[in-house]
This record gives C-alpha cells, sequence and structure tokens, in this order.
C-alpha cells in the first residue's frame, strides 16, 4: 500500500506541496464553527450565530468558483494573494466589528467579505494534475487530499472552538485568519509545482462550467453526499445528548472520519481495471445502502458502527467524482471544475445540518437519520443519471498507465 504513495512523493517539491496544502486548508473548517462560538458568546444568540456563519459558508460556496476561475486565467500566484487578503480582511473586520459592538448587519457585510476564501483543496489537486497528469499516481494523489480534507475537518472545528472558549472570544477566528495568509503564502511560494497557464478559449470561458450536464450532475451528486454528512453531524450529536451522553458525539464523528479516511487511503493504492462511471454508480449504491443502517441503531455502540460502515464509502466516491472531472473538463479550467464539486459538498453539509436540525426539532431523532436515507436515494438517482453524460473509456487510477 505504501508503493504508490511513495512513488507520488518521488517528484521534487511536493512534500512542501503537501504541507502547504494541508496548513492552507485549515482555515475553512475553523471558521464556520468559529463564528458560531465567537458570536454566541459575546451576543448572547445562536440564531443570529448560525445566520452569520450560514452566510459566511454559502458566499464562499458561490465564490470559490469565481475566484478558481481567476486562477485558470491568471494562474494561482496572481490570484491566491488578493483572494486570501479579502477574505483575511473580512475576518478581521469581523472581530472589530464584535470589539467595537458594531451592528449586527455589518457582521453579515464581513462575512460576505470572508467568503472570498480561495478553495484551497482545489488549488493543491490542480497542482498534483499538473505534476501527475495521466500517469497512476494520480489516484494517489486525489486520495491523499481527501484524506486530508477529511483530517482538517476533524482538527479544525475543537481547535477553533478550544481557543475561543479557553483563550479570548475572538481567538478561533483571528487564528484561522493568520493560517489561512501563512498557508496561502507557503503555497505560492512553491513556484515549481504551480500548474501551467494554458490557452483558454476566450467564449467558452466566459461560461460556468456549470452548464455542462456532468460537471452539474457531479456537483448535485457532492451536494446530496453533503447533506449525508451534514445530517450525520447533527443527529449523532442530537442522539448521543438523548443518551445522556453528549462527550460521546465526538467518538460517533470521529467513527465516520475513520472509516472515510482509511477507505480512501485503501483506494488510492488499488489498481481498479473498472471504468470510473461505473465505479462512481457502485460508490453512490453503496452510499444509499450504507445510510439504511442508521434508522435502526438502539444505543451509542451501534450508532458509531452504522457511522463508521457510512463512511467507508465517502472518500472513494469522492476521489472517483475528481477523477471524472480531470477527464470532463479542459485542462485549462481543471480548478474551476474541482471547485464547484468542492462547493456543492460544502452548500450540501450546511443545508444536511439545516434540515435534519429541524426534523429533530419537530419529530425526534430518528426521523432525523431520514434525511440521509433521503439523501442517499438522491447520490444513487443521481449517479443513474451520469452514466449517459459521463466519459466510459477512462479507468481508475495506475490502471490508466496500464491502458496507454
Amino acid at each position: 500500500m505504501a508503493t504508490p504513495y511513495r512513488d507520488l512523493f518521488a517528484a521534487p517539491g511536493t512534500t512542501r506541496l503537501a504541507l502547504a496544502g494541508l496548513l492552507a486548508r485549515l482555515p475553512l473548517p475553523m471558521t464556520g464553527i468559529g463564528i458560531i462560538t465567537l458570536l454566541s458568546q459575546l451576543r448572547g444568540s445562536y440564531a443570529l450565530a448560525g445566520a452569520v456563519s450560514a452566510t459566511f459558508v454559502l458566499t464562499y460556496a458561490l465564490l470559490s468558483p469565481q475566484v478558481s476561475r481567476w486562477v485558470d486565467r491568471h494562474g494561482q500566484g496572481r490570484v491566491l494573494p488578493w483572494a486570501a487578503a479579502a477574505s483575511a480582511s473580512g475576518l478581521l473586520a469581523l472581530l472589530a466589528c464584535t470589539v467595537l459592538s458594531a451592528p449586527d448587519w455589518t457582521l453579515f457585510v464581513a462575512a460576505m467579505l470572508a467568503g472570498c476564501m480561495p478553495s484551497v483543496s482545489a488549488m493543491v489537486r490542480a497542482r498534483w494534475t499538473a505534476i501527475h497528469r495521466g500517469g497512476p499516481q494520480l489516484q494517489a494523489a486525489y486520495s491523499l487530499e481527501t484524506v486530508f480534507d477529511e483530517v482538517t475537518f476533524i482538527a479544525g472545528p475543537p481547535l477553533s472552538v478550544g481557543l475561543s472558549v479557553a483563550v479570548w472570544p475572538q481567538a478561533g477566528v483571528l487564528v484561522a485568519a493568520v493560517l489561512l495568509l501563512a498557508g496561502v503564502a507557503a503555497l505560492v511560494l512553491q513556484r515549481r509545482t504551480e500548474p501551467p497557464l494554458q490557452t483558454l478559449d476566450a467564449t467558452a470561458s466566459r461560461r460556468s462550467l456549470l452548464r455542462q450536464p456532468e460537471i452539474r450532475l457531479l456537483a448535485l451528486l457532492m451536494l446530496a453526499m453533503g447533506v449525508i454528512v451534514g445530517t450525520v453531524d447533527i443527529t449523532s450529536v442530537a442522539f448521543a445528548e438523548q443518551r445522556g451522553q453528549p462527550l460521546a458525539a465526538s467518538l460517533v464523528l470521529s467513527a465516520y472520519a475513520v472509516g472515510s479516511c482509511g477507505a480512501g487511503l485503501l483506494f488510492g493504492a488499488l489498481n481498479l481495471q473498472v471504468p470510473l462511471r461505473r465505479l462512481l454508480l457502485l460508490g453512490a449504491a453503496a452510499t444509499a445502502l450504507t445510510a439504511l443502517p442508521l434508522l435502526w441503531v438502539g444505543n451509542l455502540p451501534s450508532l458509531a458502527i452504522a457511522v463508521l460502515l457510512a463512511g467507508v464509502f465517502f472518500a472513494p466516491t469522492m476521489i472517483v467524482a475528481m477523477s471524472l472531472v480531470e477527464q470532463c473538463v479542459p485542462a485549462a479550467r481543471l480548478t474551476e471544475g474541482m471547485t464547484w464539486l468542492l462547493a456543492g459538498l460544502n452548500i450540501g453539509v450546511a443545508l444536511g445540518a439545516a434540515v435534519s436540525g429541524q426534523v429533530v426539532d419537530a419529530a425526534g431523532v430518528r426521523p432525523g437519520f431520514l434525511v440521509a436515507l433521503i439523501a442517499g436515494a438522491c447520490v444513487l438517482l443521481i449517479a443513474i443519471l451520469a452514466q449517459h453524460a459521463l466519459p466510459g473509456a477512462g479507468v481508475s487510477g495506475r490502471a490508466a498507465e496500464a491502458t496507454r
């Protein structure tokens, strides 16, 4: 299993690339929960805190593909510093508003500016693609990046909350802003791994990639998968609180991340002679089926096992979706294409948390798990619809090298 990952880092500068990317993507999961923790402490309103945090998340989801489009046109070195500076300015403005007791509407303006944050995950994946395009290491690269995404979403929220509660209410968001600037600077300074600019058709570059049926379907699929993640987060916390063991929720959610990370690393090491669109269908079917056991959990250990099983197919399905993007879009627009999928995922997580939270409040925990089941069915339906739109010749990982 170590061989494909050893080969992945054989190219010069790749170790520094991975570390810089890991650092630069940490602010995203820190910011949303950091805003909630900050405003709930200082303004005493979870409704306000949630609304401001949602403003940041939705603005990020809408703006990050546009930032990525500018990156494809002008290069990461020219665009990322400005995007990171704008986002950090928004975060600092938000902190200033809380210190100065500014009106609530100013918090929303600052959150929208903070939403200019670039999609670092897409930037790093684009660099890996430029280094290993068409090579057997590309699947391992996408697998590693998916695992890194999981790691930051495990470590980021507790770090942000801990800083805000133990040090200073503004500390979580402040550290996120500092890490954003430092991480993006570390990434931009690595000129060796930056993807070279490629010629763009002037007319085509003005049209959003979301107009392509295959990109639209893949983004919708990631949105539905995000709904599952958001639902699992909320319902697991509610289930643990209902059993009088709220701290156990962190262990349950860790099980989801462990299942996803382990499966992602293993998938990256496999040599599957299977077309990518068929792998997508298999992953979607497994995602739908593994949502079923959530309806029958009766205690925390069984919930942890069900969540672990549900997480096993998340990373492989996401890796396949990213590989399909690489085949569906011109190389000159790869960053934008990947960002649309990541934006769909983030919107889905926020939507899943909001919907399942309403269901749990109105009808209880068990009906809340139905949201994940419905989302799983949507994942499978979208994968079925996508079979005719997606390219059929591409195969997974090192199998692609064998077919050339």
